[in-house]
């Protein structure tokens, strides 16, 4: 049992206000593994104070000075590559060849696109006789979702500090203990006292002080659109900038000139990849009517072919989903996919065969959906697949489009062109073509319900700057 009853404030490690604590579980045997201080509104005020304190001076570092603490970060990151593994394996139940793989380098990538970035950034912009600057925003609250922890702290931190930013972290009080190492790295690696501070505690508490704070810039959050929305409103008072990634519910469209076999076992492997807990999986398959039965075959393969298990395990293909919160609302999601006439032709409820506890969730298929169909609508964020019967191009477009998220979205021909063209026309913040791995150089957010703002690259860095206007700067 691990005990983290500290907060990461002004360069130290200090005990909170309160006495109250929440327990972390870990998913795939359902017991508790640690436990964590939670914090409230006057340990967010502490940690804010200090960032505050600290931008007066880091706000004016120079680029070189911030590219070496970035590079030590990076290093030092490295090291840590089994740490981080071992704590993304135990708080949200990723498979540990899964964690190694995939979620300690997603984190590392940002870290080292945010060095990439800063090294040619162009922050002074001649117009006329004006002079155009981007300079950091200020203070930063960041909060974190439990899905790709890593992740998604790194696409936030990195840039945030390139920027010249400090800022106040919160990750998910599920999946924390990944980010107490983020801290330990930052620490090791020299980050100046105040420049990053880590509160626990859950949105109520921690999340709302953050939102709310006057003192807080920006605030960059990751998380559900229900979330979404109520971080907007509480930071409305304050009118700071807010950046959201939330939800998605994103189109798969497999056209009638493609490799169907490949397609559709790319696209069910993203859709289970991680136990479905990615908010740009592709859950809905759009599939030409006549080809459906062959999509089918293929889709219930995949899904027999996907293990879900004991993350320990070699031949675990997917963990279990993150917490009995999330295990219930998906039960009850595919148990309604059932009521509402959907054809479940793999998976369904329940857990995998002989395992009989842990969060698990059976790699579940479903055909014959209809766009107004709950499974349809609702992001349920574990590993079920929709696959959806079009007729025409067209039908197919408007079927992907019918849809409140507009995040990412996925189109495969067998002619370049053609997928050109029909993604030109999805209303989604990303769309894949053919198959092909999104780019942290890249901009990554959503239209509509799904946020606003982008990450990832160039994008993700000028979040976090603001821009001044000092006319008369130049001869005129």
């Amino acid at each position: 049992m691990q005990h983290h009853h500290d907060f990461y404030i002004d360069g130290r490690w200090t005990k909170p206000a309160g006495q109250d604590l929440i327990d972390v579980v870990n998913p795939a045997t359902e017991e508790v593994v640690a436990t964590i201080a939670a914090g409230g509104s006057g340990d967010v005020d502490k940690a804010v104070a200090a960032a505050r304190r600290a931008f007066e001076t880091y706000a004016w570092t120079t680029r070189a000075e911030r590219l070496d603490l970035l590079n030590r970060i990076v290093e030092i990151y490295r090291q840590r590559t089994d740490d981080l593994a071992e704590a993304v394996s135990t708080e949200m139940g990723a498979p540990i060849a899964f964690a190694r793989e995939r979620h300690v380098p997603a984190g590392l990538g940002h870290l080292t696109r945010a060095i990439e970035v800063l090294k040619d950034y162009v922050f002074d912009e001649r117009i006329n006789a004006t002079l155009i600057a981007r300079e950091p925003i200020g203070v930063v609250g960041l909060i974190t979702p439990w899905n790709w922890p890593l992740n998604q702290i790194a696409c936030k931190v990195g840039p945030a500090l390139a920027a010249g930013c400090t800022m106040v972290l919160k990750p998910s009080e599920v999946a924390p203990l990944s980010a107490l190492i983020v801290a330990e790295i930052l620490h090791e690696a020299g980050v100046p006292a105040g420049v990053f501070n880590l509160v626990n505690g859950d949105g109520p508490h921690v999340g709302q002080a953050i939102v709310s704070h006057p003192d807080i810039d920006m605030v960059s959050f990751t998380g559900s659109t229900r979330a979404g929305i109520l971080v907007a409103k509480a930071a409305a008072d304050t009118v700071k900038r807010v950046h959201q990634e939330l939800g998605g519910k994103s189109p798969n469209i497999l056209l009638d000139d493609a490799d169907f076999d490949a397609a559709v076992t790319h696209g069910a492997r993203g859709c289970f990849a991680n136990s479905g807990q990615s908010c740009n999986a592709p859950t809905r398959l759009l599939v030409p009517a006549d080809r459906q039965e062959e999509v089918i075959a293929i889709a219930r393969r995949i899904a027999e072919e996907t293990v879900a298990g004991d993350p320990r395990a070699a031949t675990t293909t997917i963990g279990p989903v993150v917490s009995r919160t999330q295990f219930e609302r998906i039960q009850h999601l595919i148990e309604t996919g059932i009521k509402e006439g959907a054809t479940l032709v793999a998976g369904g409820p329940g857990r995998p065969q002989g395992l009989n506890r842990g969060y698990y969730v059976q790699p579940t298929v479903f055909a014959d959906v209809r766009n107004d169909m709950t499974i349809a609508r609702e992001e349920i964020f574990g590993p079920v697949l929709s696959i959806l019967p079009y007729e025409t191009e067209e039908e197919a477009i408007q079927i992907a489009n019918d849809t409140v998220y507009g995040l990412s979205s996925y189109v495969t021909s067998g002619d370049i062109e053609r997928s050109r063209r029909v993604a030109r026309r999805i209303r989604a913040g990303m769309v894949h073509l053919n198959g092909s791995r999104g780019d942290t150089a890249a901009a990554f957010g959503g239209y509509k319900q799904s946020g606003n703002g982008r990450e990832w690259g160039r994008f993700g860095f000028e979040e976090f700057l603001e821009i001044k206007s000092m006319f008369g700067y130049y001869p005129a």
